[in-house]
């Protein structure tokens, strides 16, 4: 979904999409940099842009705390050796009147809301965990879950990457937010009403590559592919002006503090 004009600090936790360098042996990380996202202008629609992003990586092991272009907010309360939990905060974000092309005017824009649940996460080994998301709209009715499982192969030293496997369901006031048609839209648009239920939204394979220049800098890229499912992928926005297959990448160079 098309990023919005917010302060740097929403911006940083919000963004999905930049790989995150991870630290080694439980120490401290802080990187902070700068790069260009490009990705659909709505969730859903068929054209692109390309935007300038922050990237953060922010891990405090020994606290509990990270905050991260890719996993957003997170605080731990429950810290075991293989089980995590505790409290999540991210954005879920809307849809820019600039975006919407020829649905401009007749459905709305949409307004980026912050979210805010938990999580539980497991590490089977140090490269591999299953990861649950239930968050819920500060402002707004929407209720999102995501189910992850990542995996960081091999890779010869000092490159990194990742391997996620994401599935996300909304409730049925988030569906209608994004994928709704009222009639007095349909009417406009010509296509039929629609009014979709709470199910699955999309089923996202993330790669994530960190590539380092020197012992401070490095390169982090990302390619997602998305594919909208249930009444989402349905939804005549998408079946009439869009597409449900959803390609996003990112490249940014990043500094370690």
């Amino acid at each position: 979904m098309r990023p919005f004009r917010l302060p740097l600090l929403l911006a940083l936790l919000c963004l999905s999409l930049a790989p995150s360098a991870r630290a080694d042996g439980g120490a401290a990380t802080v990187a902070i940099g700068a790069g260009v996202q490009r990705m659909p202008r709505w969730s859903g629609a068929r054209t692109y842009r390309s935007d300038p992003i922050p990237f953060v990586d922010i891990e405090l092991p020994q606290d509990g705390f990270s905050l991260s272009t890719l996993d957003g907010l997170q605080l731990d309360l429950v810290r075991g050796r293989r089980l995590h939990a505790g409290l999540y905060g991210n954005f879920q974000w809307g849809r820019d009147h600039d975006d919407l092309g020829v649905l401009g005017g007749k459905v709305p824009a949409l307004k980026p809301r912050a979210t805010g649940g938990g999580y539980l996460e497991w590490d089977f080994t140090p490269q591999l965990n299953l990861s649950a998301f239930l968050s819920h709209d500060l402002g707004g009715a929407g209720v999102y879950t995501e189910l992850q499982a990542e995996w960081d192969p091999p890779m010869p030293a000092p490159m990194e990457q990742s391997l996620q496997l994401r599935w996300q369901s909304m409730n049925g006031a988030a569906m209608r937010r994004f994928y709704g048609v009222t009639p007095v839209a349909a009417q406009a648009l010509g296509v039929p009403a629609w009014a979709p239920g709470a199910g699955s939204q999309q089923l996202a394979l993330a790669w994530d590559l960190f590539l380092p220049t020197s012992r401070h800098t490095g390169l982090a890229a990302s390619l997602e592919y998305a594919r909208l499912l249930g009444d989402a992928a349905a939804s005549p926005l998408v079946r009439r002006f869009g597409t449900a297959n959803q390609m996003s990448c990112s490249l940014a160079f990043v500094y370690h503090l």
